[in-house]
């Protein structure tokens, strides 16, 4: 105990000069005399060499200075000299060396870094200050303005009104951004943005910037048409639903953007689209992937507006983009999906505090800066109270308490829906959880009637993966579409709440010397990204079908076999939905179509 009491005595005598000097060199005071400005020197695309300054502007000398300031995701800096450059997650702080931090009244010194991506930086302060040299008697950014209302619209104009964002420093300015991108900053809250196009859909929030150059969240969106030219019809096929997955991954290898709806025509022909995926990670949602989600720059050829985007823009990514489908398409909805194969081991988490889940759920798709793309959320637990990647043992109820919890928190207004099991076999996926209980709480479930059979099973049989009705020599009783969709029925969920699913992929074998199903294999048929997988586009002149069975395709080329739908098996499998009164259909996912969507179009003449 007594080596404690000095150790703790010496600690206390240190403490008093250091707090002298932080009298004496107070951030504030020495921020209020001093501006800290930013170049970019040199730019080589892929990176750039940027140089802050820091000028005394006071009539005392200033012993130290700090610069913070915050990069984009994606934005970062890899080497720097003249200063320590120090990081946490976006925010970066540069603390003069022992040799530069005396800056004479007048003066200025410099410091340089090398930097990757295309960021700019922003939120700058300067000893705990504003950079332009105002005192910041806060942190607190702007609050988000009032959603705009629309006035005055005409073939090529829009009047948009306000009300005024709020915060401690003052509001300097205000910026109008149109599908996400920035089209005006003005100091009032009112704008007529012009040279729009006649008959045409936009999308406008606002976002506030105060006195310390600090940005707050956008507001609310107002959707506008502009008059005459003409209007984009909505999809027949009545009140059916005709949802497609759209991946954040497919815009890499696969090169698929959410443009690619729009000129492949599959747009215009669904109602609804599942993001996928949000991670689901420590008991709550997460995001996937934020470069794709909300910070990867689309050039105007890639966009769906046509428009680049800009480095200073709010919101970019994928999140941009389905906010431009939305404005050229209104009657569009989409849900943010979160799980999957892959990420579903953190639901067993969540289910232990359900309604903490839903409330980190609602925080991050309600988030304002993309609050507007997303209609609701819809939830791929593979699988409840069983097995698929990982194992869950959250018992019967989890499921019912989780989609309960959601609905709770996301209330009437929000769409909450649900991937689930197609397993129909007796004691089987769907006997596993309580998915009769939880169907009050959602809008639909999306019955995934796909991947009963593959070349997991490497020696075979070979089989449709994704069978309508039963057949004879079917590997396993219960794997079929019409198997899932009538026990969820018999259970009491209701008809108009199921949607059957259509894979736009076919699964495959090979060392097959059989035509029919039933035959034997040596392993998994090649595919371009996995093996025994392959898109339809691909398939459907590489290895024609030669036949159908159960209501879906085959086809068996050279030593290879496949099975997938067409555009004909797609069509039976609408009018057998039909018939069994469901709410429409479902598809993984829309990068396996053709450039031209016939596999969209079908389903969608298939549920008119």
């Amino acid at each position: 105990m007594r080596f404690r009491h000095r150790a703790a005595a010496g600690f206390a005598t240190l403490l008093l000069p250091l707090a002298g000097l932080v009298g004496l060199a107070s951030p504030a005071h020495a921020a209020a005399n001093a501006t800290a400005t930013y170049a970019k020197t040199q730019d080589w695309g892929t990176g750039f060499e940027g140089k802050w300054t820091v000028k005394n502007t006071g009539t005392t000398a200033i012993s130290s200075w700090t610069v913070e300031w915050d990069f984009p995701s994606g934005t970062s800096v890899t080497s720097a000299w003249d200063a320590d450059v120090t990081s946490s997650g976006t925010r970066w702080t540069a603390k003069n060396k022992s040799y530069n931090g005396s800056i004479a009244p007048g003066a200025s010194v410099s410091f340089g870094f090398n930097g990757a991506g295309s960021g700019s930086p922003s939120n700058c302060k300067l000893n705990g200050d504003s950079c332009d040299g105002t005192t910041v008697p806060g942190d607190a950014a702007p609050s988000a303005p009032g959603t705009p209302t629309a006035s005055d619209i005409t073939d090529t104009s829009v009047k948009l009104s306000w009300s005024a964002a709020t915060d401690d420093k003052g509001i300097k300015n205000y910026d109008v951004l149109r599908g996400g991108t920035k089209v005006a900053t003005v100091t009032t809250t009112s704008y007529t943005d012009t040279g729009l196009t006649a008959g045409t859909d936009y999308s406008y929030t606002v976002q506030a910037r105060d006195t310390a150059d600090q940005t707050g969240p956008v507001s609310g969106a107002v959707a506008v048409h502009t008059t005459g030219g003409g209007t984009t019809p909505p999809p027949t096929g009545g009140d059916k639903v005709k949802l497609g997955y759209f991946t954040e991954w497919g815009i890499y290898g696969r090169n698929y953007n959410v443009k690619n709806l729009v000129t492949s025509g599959s747009a215009a022909k669904i109602t609804h689209i599942n993001y996928a995926f949000g991670n689901v990670t420590n008991g709550q949602c997460a995001i996937g992937d934020s470069y794709a989600d909300y910070d990867k720059a689309f050039t105007a050829d890639q966009s769906v507006n046509g428009a680049a985007d800009t480095w200073d823009q709010p919101l970019r990514g994928n999140f941009n983009q389905l906010r431009q489908l939305k404005a050229k398409y209104p009657n569009i909805k989409v849900l943010w999906s979160f799980g999957g194969w892959t990420w579903s081991g953190g639901f067993a988490q969540a289910a232990a505090n359900p309604a903490a889940f839903a409330q980190s759920c609602y925080n991050l798709v309600e988030d304002p800066r993309w609050a507007d793309v997303f209609d609701g959320i819809d939830i791929d637990w593979e699988y409840p109270n069983a097995c698929g990647l990982s194992c869950d043992t959250s018992g019967t109820a989890a499921f019912k308490n989780l989609m309960s919890a959601l609905r709770a928190k996301f209330g009437s207004g929000n769409l909450v829906t649900a991937a689930v099991t197609a397993d129909g076999s007796s004691g089987g996926k769907i006997d596993a959880a309580d998915y009769a209980g939880a169907a009050q709480y959602v809008d639909w479930y999306n019955v995934m009637t796909y991947d009963f059979f593959g070349a997991w099973d490497a020696q075979g049989p070979t089989a449709p993966h994704s069978p309508l009705n039963s057949y004879s020599g079917i590997p396993r009783a219960g794997f079929t579409t019409a198997d899932a969709i009538a026990k969820y029925k018999s259970k009491g969920v209701p008809a108009s709440k199921l949607l059957v699913g259509i894979g736009f992929y076919g699964r495959g074998w090979t060392g097959v010397t059989q035509d029919a199903p039933g035959g034997t294999a040596t392993g998994p048929a090649a595919g371009t990204y996995e093996q025994g997988i392959e898109d339809y586009k691909v398939l459907k002149t590489s290895c024609p079908a030669t036949g159908t069975v159960a209501g879906t395709a085959y086809a068996h080329c050279g030593s290879n076999w496949w099975s997938y739908d067409t555009p004909a098996t797609i069509g039976t499998k609408m009018a057998w939905a039909k018939t069994q009164g469901l709410g429409g259909a479902f598809f993984w996912e829309f990068s396996g179509d053709t450039s031209n969507g016939e596999l969209v179009s079908a389903i969608n003449s298939g549920l008119s």
